[in-house]
């Protein structure tokens, strides 16, 4: 099972694997509070790509073409999240405000057709 959620929600039990995939250190949270167990930084968007974007819901569609460009040298680490997934239940920690428009929908979509 794969499943994303804000990093400022309480750590659950059911989260499984916690993977932080931003490029910056979420403001106001201590890494105590934060409760994850990798950060993978690289699956992040670059800095570039991510002040472009803006979390401006008009230029998601864009965002997600060009992040997925991004993304296409880490298939690697891609497929051992997958792996992780199929094993347990796996949670993309993020810190972006907007949960429908930020780079964790756009990893989870990419994993998950890796899965199938």
């Amino acid at each position: 099972m794969l499943k994303i959620k804000r990093i400022y929600e309480e750590a659950d039990p059911k989260d499984g694997l916690r993977i932080l995939v931003d490029r910056l250190w979420p403001r106001g949270i201590s890494k105590e509070r934060a409760h994850f167990d990798r950060w993978e930084k690289e699956l992040a968007p670059s800095d570039e790509l991510r002040r472009w974007f803006g979390h401006d819901p008009e230029r998601w569609q864009e965002f997600r073409s060009r992040y997925r460009e991004e993304l296409e040298g880490q298939g690697e680490l891609l497929q051992e999240i997958a792996a992780a997934a199929a094993k347990g239940p796996v949670t993309l920690l993020y810190a972006a405000k907007d949960e429908e428009h930020n780079n964790a929908v756009v990893l989870k979509e990419l994993i998950d057709k890796a899965r199938k």
